[in-house]
């Protein structure tokens, strides 16, 4: 980015194809683009899909669990659980 080596070095160094440096820095600059422009929304993979259904599930479970949690400790300081909204 800086020009203190030729594209074709640096490919070279890394070992690359200079045309996979030149794809890559298109795709990387066209993003940026888009970031500034105010476009943040993106495809997401179906693993990455997958993962926060999974994740989203457990954390509702979680909250289910501490919600009946809650309940039951408040019923058991007030008595009956009459009380309870």
């Amino acid at each position: 980015m800086r020009g203190e080596e030729s594209i074709s070095a640096l490919c070279r160094r890394e070992g690359i194809a200079e045309i996979l440096y030149y794809s890559w820095s298109t795709e990387f600059l066209e993003a940026g683009k888009r970031r500034l422009s105010g476009d943040t929304a993106r495809q997401a993979t179906s693993p990455e899909v997958k993962e926060l259904r999974s994740q989203s599930l457990a954390l509702k479970e979680c909250v289910a669990d501490l919600t009946l949690e809650n309940r039951l400790l408040k019923k058991s300081m007030t008595g009956d659980g009459e009380d309870i909204e």
